[in-house]
């Protein structure tokens, strides 16, 4: 039975070790784009869905309205998703500048309000770029240029760029950092290897005309989470070979970690719960094969206590997984310009193995909390 058991735990390390591999090759096949940053033609349109943002959103709205795009070319349409603080004030004291408010204002009970904000924004937006990113996210002033410059030069229909957390106050918030860090990495190295399947709708690129062919959140629309990789999915089975991922520092939207261990959960289980909407079978599978491997790392982890043979089969399994890991994480946090992390790998690694078994069972389970809401 043991060695029944150590066949199964070590096939399921060699093929998560190939799927790093893979990512890895993925990362490598991306070109740092070149992008001019002049003589711009594309009307952009800044979509946004806001709930109790009253805390930041202004830093959002002043660094977009700080953006070097030409602002004739520019839009920005913020919809409030019935906030119980001030966010929409604060929108509204924008007016002036050109920033658009929308209220949601439903009768009936939504579990997607954000998909129904987004979708109402882009009904109204006069840009032929849709760029989509949080109420509570940050950038440079080139955020938008590079974003339209990489559109205008190389012509996707969806762009996925990147996203990072930063103000870390904690050792926890770090080890969220680097986690995120690895998350962005597989959407990026999945577009590398010419499979686009995952991103982050903090920082998200698609045409307005696209959004309505594919029949915008159409079938995807009864989850609160999936505004953006379930959205890529339908997208990519049209134009498979017209998504990009912008390697560019320039793109880089800023957000912060969760400050507690419940809020961190409860996000996670809202991305977990799109999963389930997947149609890509080759990315289930993957999915499906990182999760058992996770679990078999913390079966050996809690069988260590029965027998020492489990214990060396769980330190082989978390030596490797860190290893390659690594190899995966060095040149995508040298990117981001936080390579210093990267030795949080060794704090990391095995617990995220127990909060991956955790998510995975949870996240398809139960219904969640999100923002004063239950949703599912």
């Amino acid at each position: 039975m043991i060695e029944i058991h150590s066949i199964i735990c070590l096939l399921l390390t060699g093929v998560y070790l190939l799927v790093v591999i893979y990512l890895i090759i993925g990362w490598a096949k991306l070109k740092r784009n070149k992008i001019t940053t002049t003589n711009f033609t594309t009307k952009v349109t800044v979509v946004i869905a806001a709930r109790n943002e009253a805390q930041r959103i202004h830093l959002t709205i002043e660094d977009i309205l700080a953006q070097s795009y030409p602002k004739h070319l520019t839009e920005i349409i913020i919809v409030d998703d019935h906030s119980t603080d001030s966010t929409a004030e604060i929108i509204s004291s924008y007016a002036g500048k050109g920033v658009k408010l929308l209220q949601l204002n439903e009768a009936e009970p939504l579990n997607s309000y954000k998909k129904k904000a987004i979708a109402m924004a882009i009904g109204m937006a006069t840009g032929e770029l849709i760029v989509a990113t949080d109420a509570d996210c940050r950038m440079n002033n080139q955020w938008l240029a590079s974003i339209a410059g990489y559109y205008e030069a190389e012509q996707p229909v969806m762009i996925s760029a990147p996203v990072a957390y930063f103000e870390d106050k904690s050792l926890f918030e770090r080890l969220q950092r680097l986690e995120f860090t690895y998350l962005i990495g597989i959407g990026a190295a999945f577009i590398g290897n010419g499979r686009a399947t995952t991103c982050n709708g903090a920082n998200f690129a698609y045409r307005k005309d696209v959004f309505y062919e594919v029949g915008g959140f159409k079938g995807i629309d009864d989850l609160a989470s999936g505004d953006d990789e379930l959205l890529m999915q339908k997208v990519a089975v049209k134009y498979p070979d017209s998504i990009g991922f912008l390697k560019l520092k320039d793109a880089v939207v800023y957000t912060h970690a969760k400050a507690t261990l419940k809020e961190f959960l409860q996000q996670r289980r809202r991305w977990a719960s799109k999963s389930t909407k997947y149609k890509d079978k080759k990315f289930v599978a993957f999915g499906v094969c990182i999760w058992l491997f996770n679990l078999s790392v913390v079966l050996n982890m809690l069988l260590s206590f029965y027998d020492v043979y489990f214990f060396k089969l769980f330190l082989l399994q978390i030596i490797l997984k860190v290893v390659f890991e690594i190899a995966f994480l060095i040149p995508i946090n040298l990117f981001f310009k936080q390579v210093s992390i990267v030795w949080l790998m060794f704090i990391l690694s095995p617990i995220h193995c127990i909060y991956m078994v955790y998510v995975g069972l949870l996240g398809n389970a139960k219904k969640y909390n999100w923002k004063g809401r239950t949703v599912k």
